[in-house]
């Protein structure tokens, strides 16, 4: 793309030079008719001077001089315009270079505003801007080499991490993590890059990173209300198989980031296979998640995770209800003490 960028540039320059230096190369025409153009326009200089000149009154006595000159200046004006037109003249070699500055400008202009905007039209927002990103890699990296600080290496590493370039974000967090071990940010974008590695290679796919897990765990609990934490520590849970901590990790990502939908196929996957392998999980999400939201957490309804209930206090208030909380009495047996050890687990 960048050549055939650089072809349709010199394109546009050399047919705007051509354009604008062809009336440099014509050669000026001759006009046959000069010389009786150039004598009846003197005359008819002369003939205009000598009615400008004349009173406005003739005095008595006196030979009024007005129509025979306006009868001559008609007769010069009739034989002008039977005159064929003139050959158009050169314009000035100052303008002709004026234009030329003028076509250079506009393709600059255009190879760095137009072309861009031109390719990256076709793009959504997103990639346009990880294209953006991309471009600016490289003043970035040299900036965080040449300073080492902390912030440029953070710059280079998360403009790479947007960008894709994951091999450069790893080294540029790295080298932030040395000098600081305390940065969330660069802890679990790290954990997440030696993490996802594993799905390339098939001796370690189905073992998680230890290294990579425990990064993002301390990004969590550095930063344990930075929404990327909680987003990243329940892709890694669910990693490990600990669904049910991975969904109230996810969880608390879509309450810290109302609009964030990153999490949403995962969040309905976990609800799935939790539902299918806990029986005290589809008892739950049937009757009581549209209250007491989908991890216990509280939404209509009070949080059941601390909620301090007894195993009988909480099967009588399921079985008989308990003020705006409305009676559950088919509710028996196994899906009832599945339900209150869910519920009493939950509260430790």
């Amino acid at each position: 793309m960048t050549v055939l960028v650089v072809i349709l540039l010199a394109l546009l320059l050399i047919a705007g030079g051509l354009l604008v230096l062809a009336p440099l190369r014509a050669t000026e025409l001759a006009d046959p008719d000069a010389p009786v153009r150039e004598q009846l326009e003197a005359e008819r200089e002369r003939l205009f001077a000598e009615l400008r000149g004349l009173p406005d009154h003739v005095e008595a006595g006196e030979r009024d001089r007005r129509p025979e000159l306006e009868g001559r200046a008609a007769r010069v004006l009739r034989s002008l315009d039977a005159l064929p037109p003139a050959p158009a003249g050169r314009l000035p070699r100052g303008w002709l270079w004026g234009g030329l500055l003028l076509a250079a400008v506009l393709v600059a202009v255009g190879a760095f505003s137009f072309v861009p905007g031109w390719q990256l039209a076709g793009l959504n927002s997103s990639e346009a801007s990880a294209v953006k990103t991309a471009v600016q890699l490289p003043g970035l990296a040299a900036r965080a080499r040449a300073s080492g600080s902390v912030p440029d290496e953070l710059s280079w590493g998360n403009a790479a991490f947007d960008a894709g370039q994951y091999d450069q974000a790893a080294a540029a967090y790295a080298s932030a993590l040395k000098q600081n071990p305390r940065q969330p940010e660069a802890l679990r974008r790290l954990g997440i890059i030696l993490l996802t590695r594993n799905d390339g290679q098939s001796n370690a796919a189905s073992k998680p990173n230890d290294q990579a897990f425990l990064l993002i765990r301390t990004a969590a609990q550095l930063a344990p209300d930075e929404p990327e934490s909680q987003l990243l520590l329940g892709f890694a849970l669910s990693r490990y198989g600990e669904n049910q901590a991975a969904l109230t990790a996810l969880e608390r990502y879509r309450t810290l980031n109302p609009s964030g939908r990153d999490a949403d196929d995962m969040i309905t996957m976990l609800r799935a296979q939790l539902n299918k392998s806990d029986p005290g999980q589809a008892v739950y999400a049937a009757n009581c998640a549209s209250c007491h939201g989908t991890s216990g957490n509280g939404g209509i309804g009070p949080s059941l995770r601390r909620a301090g209930l007894t195993q009988d206090t909480l099967t009588g208030i399921t079985l008989h209800g308990k003020g705006t909380m409305p009676a559950f009495p088919q509710l028996q047996g196994k899906q009832l003490s599945a339900l209150v050890a869910l519920v009493l687990e939950w509260q430790k």
